[in-house]
């Protein structure tokens, strides 16, 4: 294990929070390793790289020989966390919550080392509580302490209501960490209440508070919002390699140093020599861009599938050529075809409504060919093999169904 320096300057690199900084050196100038946990409630069953984030930084952990406490909350996603929320998030069926963790986990540990992990479920501890025992926990908070929650005091301010249960899910998260006994929980800038609960609890019943660490929200492909399958600007980390090469190459360069610390499993000193270099103009940022492109599709694919990832990009952007290996949907044969349908079963656009609005604003081509706004109907042999493009990254072929 390196010296309690070499490791702070590992963990400190893209952090937004450390609190407080001086128990945790402590801590590793034990020479043990620590317990370092991070609890997620399956709510939604697939992942994009802000989800990652905390994941990559428990990665860092694991290789500087600490152990990662990974805690799903099959019990807390009952409650549904209330950070960040202006209204009680809908209930979760028991399938629903077991459904999403297999995902969860499965896409999880392509970024942790198993050896290193302690799988772990909530319901464990929190099922097992009487109502006596839940009268004891909850004796050590005070509701004034539970309303200094930011979304709390808008939430009461605003008149919208707060269900009894929601109050409780600051407590459970706390003792989650006395459960495993962490050293360090890691969270978003909007779980710090959460974790701070957890170092209160866990120093009121006599064990040393764990410290806090919370790492900044990553904006998405826009640069602008933070990353969200709402906002459609997300990097799935399901998303096949060409898809996710593109989308990368298309986040501003303002954010590219962001996404090498939060997203890549590049070495501290090595992202700190790629800043310097893009900010003495020694590196040109399409070279670095497309670098990260490639080492986080390489990370959740192959570093073949990241090359050639980028063939088929500079195919589509520099070449102006229609991409190999386009997926194709058999479609029965009408004539004329309604375009938007036909945009909807190929899954290029969500709905009718959304195919529509691509027409008319020029964003849908055959075979390269733009189509006129308001073209909604056309003849079958106009898409009859050809290939149907959204953007500049969408393609589908289409074929009579044999």
């Amino acid at each position: 294990m390196t010296t309690p320096a070499e490791q702070m300057h590992v963990i400190r690199s893209g952090i937004a929070d450390l609190v407080p900084e001086a128990d945790l050196i402590a801590k590793l100038k034990r020479g043990r390793p620590l317990r370092v946990k991070l609890g997620v409630d399956p709510t939604a069953p697939d992942l994009h790289l802000g989800h990652a984030v905390p994941l990559r930084k428990l990665r860092q952990f694991q290789d500087l020989g600490h152990t990662v406490v990974l805690i799903i909350g099959d019990f807390t996603a009952f409650i549904g966390d209330p950070s960040g929320r202006n209204t009680t998030r809908p209930a979760l069926s028991r399938e629903q919550i077991d459904a999403n963790a297999e995902t969860y986990i499965a896409q999880a540990f392509k970024v942790l080392d198993p050896s290193r992990t302690e799988m772990r479920r909530n319901s464990e501890w929190l099922a097992a509580l009487d109502f006596e025992a839940l009268l004891r926990l909850t004796s050590q908070f005070t509701v004034a302490r539970i309303m200094e929650r930011d979304d709390f005091q808008k939430r009461y301010r605003d008149g919208i209501g707060i269900s009894l249960h929601e109050l409780l899910y600051p407590m459970a998260q706390a003792y989650d960490s006395v459960a495993v006994e962490a050293d360090i929980e890691l969270g978003g800038t909007d779980q710090l209440f959460n974790l701070l609960a957890g170092r209160e609890l866990m120093e009121k019943m006599g064990m040393e508070p764990q410290a806090c660490l919370t790492l900044p929200l990553l904006e998405g492909t826009d640069g602008v919002q933070k990353m969200s399958k709402s906002y459609g600007n997300y990097v799935g980390l399901t998303d096949v390699p060409s898809e996710m090469f593109g989308k990368l190459m298309s986040i501003p360069d303002e954010i590219m140093i962001k996404y090498y610390r939060l997203c890549t499993a590049l070495s501290v000193d090595e992202i700190d020599a790629l800043e310097v270099d893009l900010n003495s103009g020694a590196a040109h940022p399409n070279l670095l861009k497309r670098r990260l492109a490639r080492e986080i599709v390489g990370l959740y694919h192959t570093t073949s599938d990241a090359l050639d990832a980028e063939a088929a990009f500079d195919r589509v952007f520099k070449d102006n050529q229609i991409p190999e290996n386009i997926e194709t949907f058999p479609v029965a044969k009408t004539d004329p075809v309604h375009l938007p349908a036909l945009l909807k079963s190929t899954g290029l656009a969500s709905g009718t409504g959304e195919a529509r609005r691509l027409i008319d604003g020029g964003g849908l081509r055959i075979d390269g060919n733009p189509v006129a706004p308001g073209t909604y109907d056309v003849a079958w042999d106009v898409v009859a093999d050809r290939v149907l493009q959204v953007g500049k990254r969408r393609f589908a072929r289409v074929r009579e169904v044999e």
